[in-house]
């Protein structure tokens, strides 16, 4: 059974129809990346998948769960939106950092406010938060940052903090890590701090859909790949397949579009 399958997802803005019966499965240890051009439902589809916007159509399931049925309201209680988040790390294209925070907080924020809604909390604070901070600390050495945990967003690069918020996003140990454009804000010489970030990733078996223009790292870093056009899949397969050999011919358009 895969680990992530969403089935019959429609998402409409007024008269627009965004996602038009979108279907997808994602495997565990799979990387999947999602191309189209801007306006093709990407964003949206993943904003769907962690419940940032609600469906109008179509069941996502996380393994055996029904994480959302848009037939069924049980399943839409804003009470259990919060929890069902959290088998979802979504990192963002603009960092999305607290400017108050240092690094080391912004990556600890998530497992604090969690931690405040257990029973043992008050009598276990101090350990609570050691092993908090022990684990942000790991995290940012993964992602090279350990000198920079006491540093505030704005003293670091872009970069810099697109690797803070990938850590922060793994903090709560997510079934499935979404990345939207994580490296559409960066100038071109701090892109490759994040692609090696996600190859990385990709080479230990993190679960995770990314979208992404870079199509060069779609290409020789993701399992599969889905593109996108006018919010429908045109078509999907393994990655070098579809960069290197495109089936439908509104694929080949946009890579040629692309690559030119």
């Amino acid at each position: 059974m895969a680990l992530l399958e969403a089935s019959g997802i429609g998402k409409s803005f007024g008269e627009t129809k965004v996602l038009k019966d979108i279907s997808l499965t994602l495997e565990q240890g799979e990387a999947l990346a999602i191309i189209g051009s801007s306006g093709s439902g990407k964003t949206t589809l993943l904003r769907c998948l962690n419940f940032l916007e609600r469906p109008d159509t179509g069941i996502i399931r996380v393994g055996n769960e029904v994480m959302w049925d848009a037939a069924d309201p049980a399943t839409q209680k804003e009470s259990e939106i919060r929890k069902k988040r959290l088998h979802f790390g979504l990192v963002f294209q603009n960092f999305n950092l607290f400017p108050q925070y240092t690094a080391l907080q912004n990556v600890m924020l998530a497992g604090e406010l969690l931690a405040k809604e257990r029973p043992d909390y008050k009598a276990n604070k101090k350990q609570i938060h050691a092993q908090l901070e022990e684990q942000a600390m790991n995290l940012l050495a993964e992602m090279g940052l350990s000198q920079r945990a006491g540093h505030y967003p704005h003293q670091l690069s872009g970069g810099q903090q697109q690797r803070v918020a990938i850590a922060r996003a793994l903090a709560l140990h997510p079934d499935i890590l979404c990345f939207d454009e994580p490296t559409s804000a960066l100038d071109p010489e701090l892109t490759g701090e994040i692609l090696r970030v996600l190859r990385d990733l990709a080479d230990r078996k993190t679960t995770m859909i990314i979208v992404t223009h870079e199509m060069h790292f779609a290409r020789d870093v993701a399992d599969r790949i889905m593109f996108m056009d006018g919010g429908v899949v045109v078509e999907e397969g393994p990655a070098k397949q579809v960069i290197d050999h495109p089936r439908e011919e509104r694929t080949r358009q946009f890579l040629t579009r692309f690559s030119g």
